[in-house]
């Protein structure tokens, strides 16, 4: 006799991801001490409201250690240049994270360092991960929540596909918005 398991979904085994510019993988321990330097910026800990300010090594640390589940991955976005036994890039400008959210959404966020900021580099690595999670999680819809007044995130979200539900989000003064 045998038993038939469901498959789980899970973020776990997410792949590389490389673009353009950038190679996107999930964020490893050894990448902590980046991840703390570049979200350890009032900017993104305002931004994002489970980000604690300040932004410790410690906590670096726990983010990157909360994806062991398969909930939730966050993913790092470097530019590219590294030798291939380092790191999957050269500098860590950006964070995508990756959640799952019941058994039919998905939900997508991301902050992307103050240099950084303004040159497409969130448009090309939220765009990769999202192509990605819809071949993988066809059944699943690609969701982001997002402050209105946070114009550059709204009009990015925009320009991916996602539209405004009406409804708001389950973090404070955020609006829930869903790729058509």
């Amino acid at each position: 006799m045998f038993t038939i398991r469901a498959v789980r979904a899970s973020l776990c085994d997410l792949p590389g991801i490389e673009t353009p510019r950038l190679s996107i993988a999930s964020l490893r321990l050894e990448d902590a001490d980046a991840l703390r330097r570049l979200t350890d910026d009032p900017a993104i800990t305002a931004a994002v409201d489970f980000l604690p300010a300040p932004f410790t090594l410690q906590d670096a640390e726990d983010l990157i250690q909360s994806g062991r589940r398969g909930q939730d991955r966050f993913l790092g976005a470097w530019t590219r240049g590294a030798a291939a036994d380092e790191s999957p890039g050269g500098e860590l400008i950006g964070v995508v994270g990756t959640h799952l959210r019941g058994a039919g959404a998905i939900e997508i966020g991301y902050w992307i360092g103050g240099a950084a900021r303004g040159r497409g580099f969130a448009f090309e690595a939220v765009s990769a991960i999202i192509g990605h999670l819809a071949g993988r999680f066809p059944s699943r819809t690609i969701v982001a929540e997002c402050r209105p007044a946070n114009i550059a995130s709204w009009e990015l979200l925009k320009k991916l596909g996602f539209r405004d539900t009406g409804e708001e989000g389950h973090r404070p003064g955020r609006r829930l918005l869903r790729r058509s």
